[in-house]
């Protein structure tokens, strides 16, 4: 069939019996799917499995192999671009750049001012009345703001700006754009937390089509209805955002699973009687028969679930408590002071998350601690056994290109085997030949997971994790919380990964004006007093301690005082119930992470010693093992319930 990409007189897009290629690899076979104005929806799938190349097809950078593409004729798209010139522009002047009608505008208007033509200068501001254009750059500099730009950024030149906050101005450039389709591909990897939860509040509000690719599931469950799912060369669609998403596909696969036990006990009744009666002449008609039932047979695959990452941190020194302290600690660069009056300790056990805007110090904070930076004054005190283990993006520059993920495990430590370094590494998907080759040839993601590697090699007694999750995966992702819920070290973490955060972490830090105070409450706290503070209404962080004055885990108490507050108390006592069970609702989420992972090697376990091959001479040694194992983690699954009972008892006790 002929490829054709149509702009039809409609209002949807639509797939026909679409193929996409990537040179001669098949991305996209006989795609059929439909899209409607004003959904917004998740794309997800594999690396490598074609997001980005049908975001490039929609754009029409790209020509169809086969089938159709049917778009609507008058539809306009924005997108964020992936280079930025060092231009001598403003910030703001940039991103106005992006509203092509403005921007038209404004060099009409010049011409007409240059002119002096009073008509057709009449007639531009007539045109910028009715786009609202005198408040553009007042919108411009509030979605700036969102972004994390402070006012000298704004008004900077964009060759001022380093290359991340340049990737922000391509972001608002497409914000701006009045655009009926909006596409945007892992919009978040620049992004801090601050900027992520300003961004997710204004796509909910976004009027037109939206696509985004991602791998934040925190991010496309707060603004997604529909997910399209890459796999096995087809595009899945599904109705809910990434958690809903989930639980169909796995209800998907568990039905496939099914017709495939069903059907291979089919074809197996079929083979026996073939076998059995083929030579008899009396029923060669019959065993012929089953022969072309056989042949005709639409044979349902099996579910291959793979688990592609399995790695965990070694565990720590139980005799150490306290690893570090920080009395009156001033920290900076040069004679520029960034932090002062720093009074915090670190002990084996805890999981700190960093809140605070860019630029307030959290990096230099991590610094000071691991000892990449040296203090301005104060007191840094480590114990003797420290062991930090530092994951920063920058690292990832400092591999070597022409070594293999095995040279780097062994430069660690000359005494390791091959095949233990080849083992490890298969943790963090370096399989086969892939922890032979040449690191200069890997992607983001591959390079950030090899530093991961080597810090977990190292057997830290402190992870500092420094927005450790741009590039990775979703997988990847869940492989490094579930890790991370294990390791018996401490851990101080930046993420602009909401999942991740509410997964880990137990306490809050906020690097806030050259201070670093424990912060009471949840994320949601957070991004309330970020908006308080950001618009100037100024809740201080006093504030919120004082809203959190009720015990983690006690009931809260209503007084007969209490039956007629006004409507403003009633929002705050309902506030502080939140704040109070955001620990425990973390610490179930933690747990429900736990029990899904020990259940699965629970599954995997049975499903061996159900298998009569496991009880061969050959797997004597291994049956063994196996059958030590599966005490463990029922033990473990018996542990693990009753704290989810024990938690799930203190929650419902806020709600009585």
């Amino acid at each position: 069939m002929r490829p054709h990409y149509k702009k039809q007189p409609s209002t949807m897009i639509r797939f026909k019996n679409l193929s996409l290629f990537q040179a001669s690899l098949p991305l996209l076979e006989g795609v059929n799917q439909t899209l409607y104005p004003d959904q917004k929806i998740g794309v997800v799938g594999a690396n490598g499995c074609g997001k980005s190349s049908l975001f490039s097809l929609l754009r029409g950078e790209l020509s169809l192999e086969e089938g159709e593409l049917e778009f609507p004729p008058k539809w306009r798209i924005a997108s964020a671009r992936q280079e930025t010139p060092a231009s001598e522009l403003s910030a703001i002047e940039y991103v106005l750049q992006g509203h092509q009608e403005y921007s038209q505008i404004q060099t009409d208007l010049a011409i007409a001012e240059q002119k002096e033509d009073g008509i057709a200068i009449a007639n531009q501001h007539a045109k910028l009345d009715a786009i609202n254009g005198w408040s553009l750059p007042a919108t411009v500099a509030k979605m700036l703001t969102g972004l994390s730009f402070s006012e000298k950024q704004m008004h900077a030149s964009v060759a001022e700006l380093s290359g991340g906050w340049r990737m922000r101005l391509n972001l608002a450039q497409a914000l701006i754009q009045p655009a009926e389709l909006l596409l945007l591909d892992e919009p978040t990897n620049h992004l801090d937390l601050e900027a992520v939860l300003w961004l997710q509040s204004y796509l909910k509000q976004y009027q037109g089509m939206l696509l985004t690719i991602s791998h934040d599931r925190d991010f496309l469950d707060t603004f997604c209805r529909h997910i399209i799912h890459f796999e096995n060369r087809n595009i899945d669609f599904y109705s809910g955002n990434y958690s809903q998403f989930e639980k169909q596909r796995n209800a998907k696969r568990d039905l496939q699973q099914a017709e495939f036990e069903k059907q291979q006990k089919e074809i197996e009744h079929l083979e026996s009687f073939i076998r059995r009666f083929k030579a008899k002449a009396s029923k060669a008609t019959q065993a012929q028969s089953r022969v072309k039932a056989l042949d005709k047979m639409d044979k349902v695959s099996a579910v291959q679930i793979r688990q592609k990452f399995g790695f965990s941190f070694k565990p720590v020194n139980k005799n150490i408590t306290q690893l570090i302290q920080l009395e009156n600690l001033q920290a900076g660069y040069g004679e520029s002071v960034v932090l002062s009056e720093v009074n915090q300790q670190v002990e084996v056990g805890q999981r700190i998350g960093l809140l605070g805007r860019n630029g307030e110090g959290k990096s230099t904070l991590i610094k000071i601690i691991c000892g990449e930076l040296e203090k301005q004054a104060g007191e840094v005190n480590r114990n003797k056994h420290f062991k930090a283990g530092y994951f920063a993006q920058h690292q990832v520059e400092q591999l070597n290109l022409d070594q293999s993920p095995m040279w780097h495990i062994q430069s660690l430590d000359s005494s390791v085997s091959e095949q233990q370094a080849r083992n490890f590494l298969g943790g963090f998907a370096f399989n086969g030949s892939k922890s032979e080759a040449k690191v200069q040839g890997f992607s983001g993601g591959e390079k950030a997971r090899l530093v991961l590697a080597m810090i977990t090699w190292q057997a830290p007694n402190l992870l500092l994790l420094d927005e450790p999750t741009n590039h990775f995966d979703i997988e990847m992702r869940e492989a490094l919380s579930l890790a991370l819920q294990e390791y018996s070290g401490a851990v101080i973490l930046v993420a602009h990964d909401k999942n991740l955060l509410e997964s880990v972490v137990d306490e809050f830090w906020l690097v806030n004006k050259g201070r670093v105070e424990i912060f009471k409450g949840d994320l949601d706290d957070y991004q309330k007093w970020l908006n308080d503070n950001r618009w100037g209404k100024g809740t201080s962080i006093n504030q919120i301690e004082s809203q959190n004055s009720i015990t983690v885990g006690s009931k809260p108490s209503v007084s007969d005082a209490e039956v007629n507050v006004s409507r403003k108390d009633q929002k705050r006592l309902a506030a502080e119930k939140r704040k109070q069970k955001a620990p425990l609702t973390n610490r179930l989420k933690q747990l429900d992470q736990k029990l899904h992972k020990v259940q699965q090697e629970k599954q995997t376990l049975e499903d061996f010693l159900a298998d009569e091959s496991s009880y061969s001479d050959k797997n004597k040694s291994l049956l063994n093992q196996n059958m030590n194992r599966i005490k463990e983690v029922n033990q473990s699954i018996e542990l693990i319930e009753e704290e989810w009972f024990d938690v799930s008892e203190q929650l419902e006790a806020f709600d009585e």
